[in-house]
């Protein structure tokens, strides 16, 4: 017998859609109440992420390790920790080694190299950095679609791009006071979302195909886009340069049609469907780091006034959803792989859940500094509305 309100699979899919795996979609677990998640919670359950992150044995200089590297000095930060080291231990080894730049991926961990910099004056990090800003300005593999966005690979254009380039480029930025940086990370945000955000929803696809953009709304897609606007803005205010505050407007409407038509599609428990519009294949599939990475956004949006009750709301009604999905061992349980553009949305149904990814490390690790720190400001989380 068919579960109530999932799709029958003993017929054809209807219009050519294929809700067989939404169909076999596990429950949703039930969220935490936010009156459980105090500061001391929050503060050992991201310290019990980041040391599962430090045991995954993380290896290569890429996207990866970028995302969990700079989430665990965010994190420390939060916590009034030093410096972890398996950070500096990880950076230095590679540093030591050479470092080979391969793809605009591999510029993820320039953003930790940056503030290695900044708090320890240490020349080999400002070196790396140059290494990376000169590959991106000077390498026959970096290409731009027509409006001047960065490729992800040629012929398409990534929302990952505005992360991985654009948080580098705004950390080492701000670290040797160069404000036409942050303004290079803020046009690369308006130029995907040009191309990216959705003119009815708001919503960002997860990226183009020759041209043609492909309008799955990925989790992760509006997590990347989200996490690297947050970031733009809040360096903007630290900045007296014109053309950072001329995109700084930009940057804050389409942030702000983003994060409200997220809210909207919440669903009660927290965490958003793969592909967070309850697109009929995907729905139900629960994935996790981008709760996590839009958790992160919301607050961090909320703390700079951009429609800050239904962002703090919103940001905590997934921090209490990601929260059931945290292991105890410190594992973010249904965080989706790796995963490139997909032309159909069946091709995001699919997560792979039965092994530790290290993005969902990263994200949920900023997830729960952003939600410490913005219960250490109101002192207690929102209730459900």
């Amino acid at each position: 017998m068919t579960p109530p309100g999932r799709p029958r699979t003993d017929r054809p899919p209807r219009g050519g859609l294929d809700p067989s795996q939404a169909a076999l979609a596990e429950p949703p677990r039930t969220p935490a109440d936010p009156a459980g998640l105090t500061a001391p919670v929050l503060a050992d359950t991201g310290r019990l992420i980041a040391r599962r992150a430090a045991s995954m044995g993380l290896s290569r200089w890429s996207w990866g390790e970028g995302v969990v590297m700079h989430a665990a000095l965010t994190l420390a930060d939060a916590l009034g920790n030093p410096i972890p080291t398996f950070v500096t231990a990880f950076v230095d080894e590679h540093l030591a080694a050479g470092v080979d730049i391969a793809h605009v991926n591999d510029l993820a961990l320039g953003a930790t190299c940056a503030d290695l910099w900044l708090a320890t004056g240490e020349p080999r990090y400002r070196e790396a950095c140059e290494q990376l800003l000169g590959w991106l300005r000077n390498d026959a593999g970096v290409t731009r679609a027509g409006n001047g966005a960065i490729e992800h690979w040629p012929g398409g254009v990534w929302a990952d791009t505005v992360f991985m380039a654009g948080m580098f480029l705004i950390r080492y930025g701000l670290a040797v006071d160069r404000p036409d940086l942050v303004a290079e990370a803020g046009e690369q945000l308006v130029a995907h979302a040009q191309m990216l955000q959705h003119p009815g929803t708001g919503l960002y696809a997860h990226g183009s195909h020759l041209g043609e953009t492909i309008w799955c709304f990925w989790g992760r897609a509006n997590a990347w886009t989200a996490l690297a606007a947050v970031e733009f803005l809040a360096a903007a205010r630290r900045l007296q340069y014109p053309r950072v505050a001329d995109l700084a407007e930009s940057v804050t409407a389409t942030l702000e049609r983003q994060l409200l038509a997220l809210a909207d599609c919440q669903p009660e428990h927290g965490v958003w469907d793969v592909l967070v519009d309850g697109q009929e294949e995907n729905r139900g599939i629960v994935e996790t780091s981008a709760a996590a990475g839009i958790a992160s956004a919301m607050l961090r949006a909320a703390s700079l006034g951009i429609a800050p009750a239904r962002t703090r709301q919103s940001g905590w009604q997934a921090i209490t959803g990601v929260h059931a999905y945290v292991e105890p061992d410190g594992t973010l349980a249904r965080t989706s792989a790796g995963t490139v553009l997909q032309l159909i949305p069946f091709g995001y149904s699919v997560i792979r859940s039965d092994r530790i990814q290290p993005w969902g490390q990263g994200l949920a690790m900023r997830a729960y500094a952003d939600a410490l720190t913005d219960l250490t400001t109101h002192k207690k989380a929102p209730q459900p509305s």
